[in-house]
């Protein structure tokens, strides 16, 4: 089993070797974060946006193969896993860090285009050009001034979250330009119950659970859940849900040291045997010899 690093909240701000440029209760700004140098396997519990300033970076997240050089923006939503990390000599990266509620209160409406990009076409990756880098330089510029020179304003958390969101306005921007949307539009119903969906589907912990109970939190109708989703994506509910279920599945078998029952009980599986009929018929192995394959 390789040795998983956790990101979160709490390693980033108690780690010396982290040069961490601010921080507060849902945002931390890194400024470099070359000891990753020494992680092969992380499992990041943070939304993050990482610029490549130098070097080169390639692995593999939730099992989709990535590779990051410099002028290249890594966006990676919350609970992802990331192993078989090798990266250049030089590589070095600033990375921003935020939780999922400040995310979602930066981009609001725009949420969508977040969700698209990251659950349903899984770009990962988004090349800054020339303009794009002066662009991010004098934000960054203006934010490190802000961090640095107003630490005595009342409102220093707010001119700083004002400033993060405006760049992540841009970013979006970005986003929306390589999914081809050419314009605004308004959100229809049924798109936005999608939404809905893929945020509660992320945030839950315990994510298998019926259509059902996914329908009657949204208030809608199981049949008119599977309709959306198969209209926004493709995918059933149901298909969604197994995705991201399995997802947690490996994480748990191959990067933690937790019991098959203690696995079990976390992701909502009523006993040991049903979970391991489930491991069998998605994998074609029992938990044990998924764990140690």
């Amino acid at each position: 089993m390789k040795e998983l690093e956790e990101i979160t909240f709490q390693t980033l701000t108690n780690n010396e070797d982290i040069q961490i440029g601010y921080s507060d209760n849902d945002i931390i700004v890194v400024d470099s974060i070359q000891r990753f140098a020494e992680i092969s396997a992380a499992h990041v519990s943070m939304n993050a946006i990482a610029i490549c300033t130098q070097g080169k970076v390639q692995g593999s997240m939730n099992g989709q193969q990535i590779e990051l050089h410099q002028n290249q923006v890594a966006i990676i939503p919350q609970n992802i896993t990331v192993t078989d990390v090798m990266i250049s000599p030089d590589f070095d990266l600033k990375g921003l860090f935020l939780t999922n509620s400040i995310l979602q209160s930066f981009l609001r409406e725009k949420m969508n285009i977040w969700n698209e990009m990251m659950f349903i076409k899984r770009y990962h990756i988004i090349t800054i050009t020339e303009e794009d880098i002066l662009f991010y330089t004098h934000f960054y510029d203006m934010i490190t001034l802000a961090i640095s020179k107003g630490m005595d304003n009342p409102y220093h958390t707010d001119i700083v979250q004002s400033l993060l969101r405006s760049a992540i306005l841009a970013l979006c921007g970005a986003m929306k330009q390589k999914l081809s949307l050419a314009t605004d539009h308004h959100i229809k119903t049924s798109d936005n119950h999608f939404q809905r969906f893929l945020d509660l589907l992320h945030s839950t912990e315990i994510k298998h659970r019926t259509v059902e109970t996914y329908a009657s939190d949204l208030c809608i109708s199981p049949k008119y859940l599977t309709a959306i989703c198969k209209k926004n994506s493709g995918k059933t509910a149901n298909e969604w849900i197994t995705e991201h279920v399995l997802e947690d599945i490996r994480y748990y078998l191959r990067h933690t040291d937790l019991s098959i029952k203690q696995i079990c009980d976390r992701l909502g599986f009523p006993n040991s045997s049903f979970f391991g009929k489930y491991v069998k018929d998605h994998f074609g192995v029992t938990p044990l010899e998924f764990r140690n394959s």
